[in-house]
């Protein structure tokens, strides 16, 4: 698709399935620094069909997947499971986002490391709460240790699977809001995309730029500014009117 070097990840014509079979129409999208995706259908709809597919977890039925080069991608899933007996304070929970590779063989954090940390800390709103133990953080403050960790291997790509959910309203909005904010840090330093899946429709539009409505069993696909997919045929018929909020990324 482009070659423009912001692209991070292009899908062309691209059909994901199993078995020979497509669940979904063909898609065209890009994904580029500075982006914030929002992946959205009901349960069972294809989304995690489609996510797999876009990080080349599972192979296309058809068309093409094209990432840049050594593509760093994070991920931070619905639920994550830690040993909440083991004593961690968020500082090094988090730090432990460095173990990628042969990391592990060094055990202790060099300068850059120490003050990459501290950066991240600052950056996700955890700097209050970096010697409080992991296990004693409210259910919002964990998401946000969950961020900080997935984001100190200083990702392109950050992937959220229901980043919100269980969370109250208040807790919801300072998610979305920081990783609005990840996204397109002052200065542009260390931006990176965001594509998250998310139930939260009403305000989604004022944190998400852009949409992907999925929808196996009505056949719905639809890629856009995420005010197009709102006000689209598809998203009514799944949804219903639904009143959108003052713009935010996606006016």
């Amino acid at each position: 698709m482009s070659t423009e070097p912001r692209t991070l990840l292009a899908l062309e014509r691209a059909v994901v399935g199993y078995g020979g079979h497509g669940l979904l129409p063909p898609v065209d999208l890009a994904l580029a620094v500075g982006d914030c995706w929002a992946l959205i259908g009901r349960n069972g709809a294809g989304k995690s069909t489609l996510m797999r597919s876009m990080l080349g977890l599972q192979p296309l039925l058809f068309g093409t997947l094209r990432r840049a080069p050594q593509l760093r991608v994070s991920f931070v899933p619905q639920r994550a499971h830690f040993d909440l007996s083991v004593p961690s304070r968020v500082r090094d929970f988090v730090a432990g986002g460095l173990d990628v590779g042969w990391r592990f063989l060094r055990p202790w954090l060099d300068a850059s490391e120490r003050s990459r940390v501290e950066a991240v800390l600052e950056a996700t709103d955890t700097a209050t709460l970096a010697a409080e133990p992991f296990a004693a953080l409210s259910e919002g403050q964990k998401q946000r240790a969950l961020i900080a960790r997935a984001v100190v291997s200083a990702p392109q790509l950050l992937v959220l699977d229901e980043p919100t959910s269980a969370m109250d309203p208040l807790n919801e909005r300072a998610v979305f809001a920081l990783l609005q904010r990840l996204c397109r840090p002052p200065g542009r330093d260390n931006a990176m995309a965001v594509l998250l899946a998310s139930h939260q429709m009403g305000f989604l539009p004022e944190y998400a730029d852009h949409c992907l409505l999925v929808d196996k069993d009505l056949g719905v696909l639809q890629a856009g500014s995420t005010r197009e997919v709102y006000a689209s045929a598809a998203f009514g018929r799944i949804y219903g009117a639904l009143h959108l909020p003052a713009p935010g990324l996606g006016g």
